[in-house]
């Protein structure tokens, strides 16, 4: 089985390979793309894999992106760490997704299933479905509010209190407007992926900023983009490169 991955986060793609090996040894990873231009890219300039798994957010956009940039026909397996509402869509046209973090014994289901579709006709990505896919995504809801344990407490914090979202250590934290750190349950790609893309972006591995966050944006050395943050933390906010582009649009509201 050929495969084709299309994921940003090296760390994912690792261990979805690592998955594929384990339960199909024979399995053949053809590459690992990490945008929506270089994942059309791939797929114009090489022979179709058997199976591909996308990611729906990707730096450079949404994975969804690249049907409209080429024709392709293989069977796809989303990955995602949006919640239930958001992907009735893939359940309804009998197309799989897997939750991140990826779990083996769901994996083996959706290979289960792939097998099916290829014993029978698999179900082409249509137009049709892709919009209705699209569209789960743009309506889902967001988070308001995350809980937080402080000492033996727990605690609110508004969404519209967060100035970021940040990794360290093992850990993941958010800052407060006030200046104040928070230990979050979550990781960084799930709460990415649960509070609204139009107030958060992120800008590298580590940080997930806020729009409201931003006080200044600085031109860098290699094509990247420094940000000057309220309450910062002993670091600098650096756009990464692959993400300016995007990061820009985003700032317009685009």
């Amino acid at each position: 089985m050929r495969v084709l991955i299309v994921e940003d986060e090296p760390l994912a793609a690792a261990q979805l390979a690592a998955h594929l090996t384990a339960l199909r040894p024979q399995s053949e990873i053809l590459a690992v793309c990490d945008t929506v231009r270089s994942t059309a890219g791939w797929i114009k300039n090489n022979t179709p894999p058997d199976l591909a798994f996308f990611d729906v957010q990707l730096g450079d956009g949404l994975s969804f992106e690249v049907f409209d940039k080429v024709k392709f026909h293989t069977p796809v397996i989303f990955t995602t760490a949006y919640d239930q509402y958001a992907i009735q869509a893939f359940k309804v046209n009998s197309i799989d997704y897997l939750l991140k973090p990826i779990e083996r014994d769901e994996l083996e289901e959706a290979l289960k299933k792939f097998d099916r579709f290829n014993r029978n006709a698999t179900v082409p990505l249509t137009p049709q479905i892709l919009e209705k896919i699209v569209a789960s995504f743009r309506n889902k809801h967001f988070k308001e509010r995350f809980l937080v344990k402080v000492g033996t407490h727990l605690r609110i914090i508004e969404v519209k209190d967060i100035l970021y979202f940040y990794s360290f250590q093992k850990g993941t934290f958010c800052k407060s407007a006030g200046g104040k750190d928070y230990l979050m349950d979550q990781s960084l790609e799930l709460i990415e992926d649960r509070v609204d893309p139009s107030g958060f972006f992120r800008i590298n591995r580590k940080y997930l900023v806020s729009l409201n966050a931003i006080n200044d944006v600085v031109a860098y050395s290699n094509s990247r983009l420094k940000l000057k943050v309220k309450q910062p933390v002993d670091d600098d906010f650096l756009v990464a490169r692959e993400k300016v582009k995007s990061f820009k649009k985003w700032v317009e509201g685009e």
